[in-house]
């Protein structure tokens, strides 16, 4: 009973304070202690009925908060007044918890933030100086601790009204001056006992917490970065979930948010530390320090930081990184099945499929593992791209259809069109023409009942049609496939345009594919045009445009040239596009060097066969090439040392047996068996080469005894692919 009455007591000298407050807090006077008297006017019924607002109905505005009594009581005590502001950020506070915003948001803005900001640096800055001996001139803060808590408070609270009321702008602006008045006040950050005995800290850690996302919802990406940053290098004293969240919150944010973040400006480094230069830097940054916390047990597991650290690292292509950080786990944080299944994908994804391979067997072969559906088809896409377990991964997908035939379209499809690329790539491998034809007929089946299942929504499955369907020369239906890859992409991937390009050169539709290809390159982005480029010059000099292909040649290798300098200096070039730069310079220096030698400028193509031989000296077609020009030259001796020596460093070279072949043959009549051996490892590994058919064709017709019929039967085999020949093969 004494407790209550007390506390009955306490109210009701507060509220007498407090209404003397507000008649004086119109007027901005400054209220002593000692001249408290009781007044039945509100300020907040006053400022709301001349500015519109009302407080909300059946409210029980006779509660006063306890917290509330002890922060102004606390004042009183400390400064004997409560100043204009302190009251209207007392006010404001019972209207915000109260929850009537506009309330509050009114009373907050009669707060003159100009005239106190001074003085809440002032007063921070002398509570961060070092312990000292104080003399009786030193003057003191010009408010208390409590008085800039509440005023930092109410100025969070202004934010949070403006936050629920949707002017997001304005409540990053009012957020960011907390921050700013701080960070004045203590450039070197927050000590770590600074406000231990007061609630200001957990304001100020709110207050970081909330500006980044405030700037998101206002829309202004840039603003937003640059406050996660200030959260995080300044001293803010803030505890380990807060943190925590913030550094996945950016980490997310730059991953994720399709801003370009230019690179941090630090005022001050280590020598020799690591500056993250791009988005994907500083996102891997972020989460490896999240990871280390984890390991070192400052933090519980969250599974998505791996997830996001692993996309991170693909995109940059460090997929070696991505697996080394998984398997550096503790063990029993991951289970067995997901841990093998993310590091499939990881040396998949960095180019070592057998690992991969492997790591997929341990899981399907064991027993308890079930429903490996992602498995199977990751397995079976692995085992597709490899010529020695084509049957393995046909089996794999097999087991998916199986699942999901009638159950699930979009599974079965998959593991439909993974058969149809099994079969196509089993029908390269086999040697009778029935097998071949089997295979190829097969494919051609499975594919199409994969474009069924996903009514020619997956252009993965038209594009290997549109392929199949131009390798066994059937180029009406190949085309009627591309141009619906081109049109379900929408002109986004290259090789769609690429590939309808070559199928309307072997319709002899060499005007027509040219335009395609000037569409593509208008559609497509500087360093992706290498292959584009190189189709155009082959698709001129199928039109006798040699000296148009020549400049077309030059300007590709112009673009090669000034995009090894710039990714040289500005960004790490991705390996599996540097390798394919590398091969595509490679060989327009031997494009290049041909047209040349067909034109009888001798220097000229040697001059590029040396450029070539600087890039790679031990390559098949260099050597071919350069056997070519001793061909045209009429040295066909040294000619033929190029070309078998091309073999011995690629035997499946099929140019390059085709060359030997003819040589030979034209220098003795005595190798006819070789000559016909040649030719036929050249058919066995491209069918439709018409080089081949007509040479092994001359060759039935010199020799003695044989039929005409068999050098026929060749002549009309050349005559019909070279018909049907496009200026780059289909694959």
């Amino acid at each position: 009973m004494r407790i209550k009455y007390w506390l009955h007591k306490r109210k009701s000298r507060f509220s007498g304070r407090l209404r003397k407050m507000m008649k004086c807090i119109c007027s901005g006077e400054q209220l002593r202690v000692d001249e408290i008297i009781p007044s039945s006017e509100s300020l907040a019924t006053r400022d709301y009925s001349a500015s519109g607002f009302s407080s909300r109905t059946g409210e029980a505005d006779t509660k006063v908060d306890t917290s509330n009594i002890e922060e102004a009581e606390s004042s009183l005590r400390e400064s004997g007044y409560l100043n204009y502001e302190e009251a209207r950020a007392l006010l404001g506070r019972l209207e915000f918890q109260k929850g009537n915003l506009e309330a509050a948001l009114h009373v907050f803005e009669g707060i003159d933030i100009a005239a106190v900001t001074p003085k809440i640096k002032l007063s921070i800055a002398r509570r961060c100086e070092l312990p000292r001996r104080l003399s009786q001139s030193d003057p003191g803060p010009p408010m208390s601790m409590h008085a800039v808590s509440l005023l930092i408070e109410a100025i969070f609270m202004k934010a949070k009204s403006l936050l629920a009321l949707r002017r997001f702008t304005e409540a990053a602006q009012s957020c960011k001056i907390i921050l700013d008045t701080v960070e004045a006040a203590a450039p070197e950050g927050l000590p770590e006992s600074f406000v231990s005995d007061c609630k200001l800290l957990d304001t100020l850690n709110k207050a970081v917490e909330l500006l980044p996302e405030l700037w998101k919802l206002a829309d202004v990406p840039q603003e937003a970065i640059l406050s996660y940053r200030r959260a995080l290098l300044y001293q803010w004293n803030l505890d380990m979930e807060t943190r925590t969240k913030l550094e996945k919150e950016f980490a997310t944010f730059l991953l994720y948010s399709g801003t370009d973040a230019a690179p941090p400006n630090l005022r001050s480094q280590t020598e020799g530390s690591f500056i993250p230069r791009n988005n994907i830097e500083e996102a891997v940054l972020l989460l490896l320090i999240l990871l280390r916390k984890f390991v070192t047990k400052r933090i519980g597991w969250d599974p998505s930081v791996i997830d996001h650290l692993c996309f991170a690292l693909s995109i940059a292509d460090e997929f070696s990184t991505a697996a080394h950080q998984i398997e550096e786990l503790p063990p029993g944080i991951i289970e067995d099945r997901e841990k093998y299944t993310t590091l499939a994908l990881c040396y998949c994804g960095e180019g070592e499929s057998l690992v991969a391979l492997n790591l997929l067997r341990n899981i399907l072969n064991n027993k308890e593992n079930h429903n490996c559906i992602f498995e199977l088809l990751l397995a079976s896409k692995i085992c597709g791209e490899n010529s020695e377990y084509l049957e393995e991964g046909e089996a794999y997908a097999h087991k998916v259809v199986s699942k999901f035939q009638g159950r699930c379209d979009h599974l079965a499809s998959i593991a439909h069109y993974l058969i149809g690329v099994s079969l196509s790539a089993q029908s390269k491998k086999v040697c009778s023409d029935s097998q071949k034809i089997s295979r190829q007929s097969e494919a051609i089946e499975a594919l199409e009942t994969a474009q069924r299942l996903t009514d020619d929504t997956n252009p993965n499955v038209l594009y290997y049609l549109s392929l199949e369907n131009a390798e066994q020369r059937k180029l009406g239906a190949a085309l009627y496939y591309a141009k619906k890859v081109l049109k379900i992409e929408a002109g986004s991937g290259l090789k769609g345009w690429i590939l309808l390009a070559r199928i309307l050169s072997a319709q002899k539709r060499y005007g027509d594919a040219e335009s395609i290809i000037n569409a593509a390159l208008d559609e497509t982005g500087k360093w992706d045009q290498g292959e584009l480029l190189r189709t155009k010059a082959k698709l001129q000099i199928a039109q006798g445009r040699l000296k148009d292909a020549i400049a077309t040649y030059t300007h590709l290798l112009a673009v090669l040239q000034v995009q090894k300098k710039s990714f040289g200096v500005h960004k790490k070039l991705l390996r599996n596009r540097r390798n394919i730069n590398r091969s595509l310079e490679l060989e327009t220096w031997h494009d290049l060097a041909n047209v040349y030698t067909s034109l009888s400028q001798w220097r000229d193509a040697e001059a590029c066969l040396v450029k070539s031989e600087a890039i790679n000296p031990h390559s098949a077609s260099r050597l071919h090439s350069t056997g070519v020009l001793y061909e045209a030259r009429g040295m066909k001796n040294e000619a033929l040392k190029f070309f078998e020596a091309a073999l011995n460093i690629e035997p499946d070279h099929v140019p390059s047996l085709i060359s030997v072949a003819t040589v030979l043959r034209q220098l003795s009549n005595q190798s006819l068996p070789v000559v016909k051996s040649f030719l036929s490892d050249a058919l066995r590994l491209d069918r439709t080469n018409p080089s081949a058919w007509y040479n092994l064709g001359l060759l039935y017709k010199s020799e003695i005894g044989t039929s005409i019929l068999e050098a026929a039967e060749c002549f009309e085999a050349a005559a019909l692919l070279q018909e049907s020949a496009p200026v780059e093969p289909f694959r």
